[in-house]
């Protein structure tokens, strides 16, 4: 039993048991009960006492204690697992490498008790984990690598548990002489095994071979059998001990990406593109629960200035497809692949994350999160700060922005930040039936949670792509209603950069084009690295008869999303064609075709775009597309909509729409 409820993990040699005992959990004593097991816990046994001697805590190389590990195996071990064929520890791994780190159902331990309850029975009934404790119990113990190559490792610092909490137990002693005297006890238990029996006639006094010549014998009997285990434990186990969390497994190197054959140039600062993290679960419904998690870490990423961030709906073409970092690199023209998986069930979650520099083709970092889904916004906090330092990027206060955590908190801030990211997938189609869907959405979410600014953020938007589709009752009231949404967003939290860019584009529909450049600079300066913000301040410059000076910001939203956005790409296509660069303004407009099909600005566009260069043929066929899609669309309506500072923009545009055949 545990003497002291204070944090602590006794190794018990008599009955081979570790009792553990860790703040604010319950107390366990854990059974070690076959004889391949109590070799493992004499191996944890024999590493925790040479680190005692050192004082510290360090890895222990076991090849220096050789025959210790001889001994071990064959008195207590029983020679588990070992033969000519085959040795310890490759079976040991076989053995656990699918059950860890669940320990529920693991081989190697059984739940003898647990620190007893009010109300609870006998303290000796076996109980089942509960999840928090299962997560903690397997921060105890890990394993890494293959059969050929495999890395046991037991660690304390992880549970917050040092050396001086950690005691050897044997007999009445503790520590230096209790693993003294469980030694002795062994070596004692072999000697007597070995020596001869008398019989009970003899015609010549019976040989009994010296202590020296039978532990020669059972040296070279020993030496033969564990000849591969020697080297193998030289090898690969001598880095096994308490605490080598520095250590990582690095799996081999992939194929290493080409900067030469990159789509874009690649930025001078550290660039990365976040996949989609991969949803592990059996209920497709949790695909919006795993697609979160990836937009909030690219979220946070796109607000570090010294951090070239790849869009969201970039990386989301990736979705549902096996591609390798070097693809990803190559495609997107980034150094750093970021990828993962999230398995949910009820209210706890289990995240794993790996950062690959792909032009190294290998994995730089890697970890396991395993958490209450209460603590969501924590740990990505705890992943967005691990990966900028892997990468040599700071992550300051100042430099993060507004974050999310605050307004999506517990299940209720979970659902509401899911409804949230269905209504921007709905939006993002840039049509009516998108729009119509991601308003309800968006609407369903302010009656969740109406203290939430980015509910608002996202009704605001409806409100903007309505007045430009003429759903709202009047275009008029969709700039009110849109400008009040942005408020309300502001007026909970003035450090959201998508908020501000809305308010920008708002602006532009009044004709108040300096607020609006104004609010597409405070945007860019809240989110530097966001592709909708430069989205926005590009916009403002445009509609503001700057065009010249719109495009770098809109070539630079496409380059922070150069597969997924489709709004620059759009507005890149208008700047275009207002300056004469008509060639360039078909290519970014039939770009945006392709990722949205049924886009009616886009073939709107296309079709004063062909008018203006005098291909008619091309232009009917495009107007023909917009009335598809808006059968009661009308020139004159929609020209009242246009608020561009420079009114020959507009008279021009309206013309070459009424040439391609619209009215």
């Amino acid at each position: 039993m545990v003497e002291s409820l204070k944090p602590s993990i006794q190794i018990d040699l008599n009955e081979f048991k570790l009792h553990l005992h860790l703040k604010g959990r319950t107390q366990l004593t854990l059974h070690f009960n076959s004889p391949s097991r109590r070799f493992y816990l004499s191996v944890i046994a024999l590493v925790a006492n040479e680190m005692k001697k050192l004082g510290k805590i360090k890895s222990i190389p076991l090849q220096e204690h050789y025959d210790l590990l001889v001994l071990l195996n064959e008195t207590i071990g029983g020679s588990a697992g070992s033969s000519d064929r085959e040795n310890l520890l490759p079976r040991i791994y076989k053995k656990w490498k699918d059950a860890l780190p669940n320990l529920e159902e693991a081989p190697l331990f059984k739940v003898l008790g647990r620190k007893k309850q009010e109300g609870d029975g006998a303290i000796g009934k076996i109980y089942a984990f509960t999840d928090v404790e299962k997560d903690g119990w397997a921060n105890l113990f890990e394993h890494m690598g293959s059969e050929e190559n495999v890395r046991l490792k037991f660690a304390i610092d992880k549970i917050g548990i040092g050396l001086n909490e950690t005691s050897i137990i044997f007999g009445d002693s503790r520590n230096g002489e209790a693993w003294d005297q469980f030694i002795a006890g062994l070596e004692k238990g072999r000697k007597e095994e070995s020596e001869p029996v008398k019989e009970a006639v003899v015609s010549e006094p019976p040989i009994v071979p010296s202590v020296s010549h039978q532990k020669r014998k059972i040296s070279w009997l020993s030496r033969y059998r564990w000849v591969a285990l020697t080297a193998f434990i030289g090898v690969v186990l001598g880095t096994v001990g308490l605490i080598i969390w520095k250590t990582y497994w690095r799996p081999p190197r992939s194929e290493v990406a080409s900067i030469e054959k990159m789509a874009f140039p690649l930025p001078e600062i550290p660039s990365i593109a976040v996949l989609p993290f991969i949803n592990m679960g059996e209920d497709p419904k949790q695909e919006f629960f795993s697609d979160g998690i990836t937009e909030s870490i690219i979220t946070a990423f796109s607000k570090v200035p010294r951090l070239f961030v790849i869009a969201r709906s970039s990386t989301f073409t990736y979705k549902g497809k096996p591609v390798k970092a070097k693809q990803v690199s190559e495609e997107l023209g980034v150094q750093y692949v970021l990828e993962g998986s999230v398995q949910r069930s009820a209210d706890r979650i289990r995240i794993t994350a790996q950062l690959i520099d792909a032009l190294k083709g290998r994995y730089i970092w890697a970890e396991r999160y395993n958490l209450d889904l209460t603590d969501l916004f924590t740990i990505q906090d705890e992943i967005t700060k691990r990966i900028l330092t892997a990468i040599r990027v700071k992550l300051t206060e100042g430099e993060q922005g507004s974050r999310p955590e605050k307004y999506f908190k517990g299940k209720q801030g979970l659902d509401c930040y899911l409804k949230y990211l269905e209504g921007l997938s709905y939006l993002q189609s840039y049509n009516i039936d998108g729009t119509r869907l991601g308003k309800r959405i968006a609407e369903e979410a302010i009656e969740m949670c109406p203290e939430n600014p980015f509910i608002y953020v996202l009704m605001s938007w409806a409100n903007y792509l309505e007045y430009w589709l003429g759903l709202g009752r009047s275009p008029r009231e969709s700039i009110e209603k849109g400008i009040e949404m942005g408020q309300r967003a502001l007026a909970m939290d003035d450090s959201l950069p998508l908020a501000h860019g809305l308010m920008s584009m708002f602006y532009t529909l009044k004709r108040e084009h300096d607020k609006s450049i104004a609010e597409g600079e405070r945007a860019v300066g809240l989110e530097p690295g966001g592709a909708r913000a430069h989205l926005c301040y590009g916009m403002s410059l445009h509609y503001a008869g700057r065009p010249e000076e719109a495009i770098p910001e809109l070539q630079k939203a496409i380059r922070l999303n150069p597969v997924g956005e489709t709004g620059a790409l759009l507005h890149l296509g208008y700047a275009y064609r207002v300056t004469g660069r008509f060639e360039e303004a078909v290519s970014e407009l039939k770009k945006a075709l392709q990722r949205t099909p049924n886009n009616f600005f886009a073939h709107l566009a296309l079709a004063a775009t062909y008018s203006m260069m005098g291909r008619e043929q091309e232009a009917r066929a495009e107007a023909a597309e917009v009335l598809r899609l808006n059968p009661k669309f009308s020139v004159d309506s929609y020209a009242k909509r246009l608020t561009f500072k420079d009114q020959s923009v507009t008279d021009n545009f309206v013309d070459a729409l009424r040439k391609a055949g619209l009215k």
